[in-house]
């Protein structure tokens, strides 16, 4: 009998099944072990435009597939391999997918904070792939519990919404439920810059608290004096919709717009906020595979956009150090 010889393997990005950079899968949320927990939430029922984005999370991990990781990442920008512990000791792992519950809104979300609260409890850093943006209030308010929380939203659009006309849930009321929530201390909206945004939404913000940063703003502020802005070594979740960048980058985003991140401004933002403060989770939405072009350039970028941020998170000293205790 002939035994597949697993370090062998070339394993091109067309072969395999499509767990996030190949890791292994952990369904048994009571058993996991590791340090990043990558979950899918495919669902885009609080889109009111067009549907799509359920299939991101399998989209973004087959596109995973096309990297190499065996060493960590090379990033030949700065010279340097990023998640070498993380990917060499296997402690990045795909949980899968929560499970939704199709026209049944308050039960996805239910399960979607159970399944966060459970990663939580296992003392992994929950990776989320969206969905539209409506998830990132069931993943937030998971962190009940765990102390103080800021958010970092990067989006062209509020997602703001008044709770009216029978709408609470889409993807543009998130982040008004989670300013709500009691352990969420601050919150930045960054990129900011839709025509449809509607001034009360504004108004509403930052009557509430909230730090609106519009991406010309952004721009004249320059990225250390934005950087400055946040409290620094403080626990944060960030929150990342495609439509952040600009809209000629990501053809598979229903909600795209104009004068958006390009990409090594992006690049160098996420890379900041991991180096100022804690990042504790965060989530990647919006992309639709059904929009994109063949070669599914916008779960591409999404992937180097995911990678990329987790290779700076991990090579903090705050993570280094904290890795470090627990040997």
């Amino acid at each position: 009998m002939t035994t597949r010889d697993e370090n062998d393997r070339v394993n091109r990005g067309f072969v395999g099944i499509p767990t996030f950079l190949r890791a292994e899968m952990c369904l048994d949320l009571d058993r996991l072990d590791a340090d990043i927990a990558v979950i899918g939430v495919p669902t885009d029922e609080g889109s009111p435009f067009m549907p799509g984005s359920r299939f991101a999370p399998r989209s973004l991990r087959e596109h995973s597939l096309r990297f190499a990781p065996d060493q960590g990442i090379y990033d030949i920008e700065t010279g340097r391999h990023y998640l070498v512990h993380e990917i060499g000791n296997r402690r990045i792992v795909d949980v899968g997918d929560c499970d939704v519950l199709p026209t049944n809104v308050e039960r996805t979300f239910d399960n979607v904070t159970r399944d966060i609260r459970s990663i939580l409890g296992r003392s992994a850093m929950p990776v989320v792939l969206g969905g539209d943006h409506s998830i990132t209030y069931p993943v937030v308010r998971a962190f009940d519990g765990h102390g103080p929380l800021n958010v970092i939203h990067f989006d062209a659009h509020m997602d703001y919404s008044p709770i009216a006309q029978g709408l609470s849930y889409t993807n543009g009321h998130a982040f008004r439920h989670i300013r709500a929530l009691s352990f969420v201390e601050r919150m930045f909206q960054v990129g900011i810059r839709s025509m449809r945004t509607s001034e009360q939404t504004v108004r509403d913000s930052r009557n509430d608290g909230n730090q609106v940063i519009t991406m010309s703003a952004f721009r004249k502020l320059g990225l250390d004096a934005f950087t400055e802005l946040l409290p620094e070594d403080a626990r944060c979740y960030v929150s990342i919709d495609v439509d952040a960048l600009d809209m000629s980058l990501v053809p598979g985003c229903v909600s795209a717009e104009p004068n958006g991140f390009l990409h090594d401004e992006f690049r160098d933002t996420l890379a900041a906020v991991a180096r100022r403060v804690d990042v504790v989770g965060f989530d990647f939405v919006e992309v639709n595979p059904q929009l994109d072009v063949g070669t599914g350039v916008t779960s591409y970028l999404g992937v180097q956009t995911i990678i990329g941020f987790l290779g700076q998170i991990f090579d903090q000293p705050r993570r280094v150090n904290r890795r470090a205790q627990l040997r």
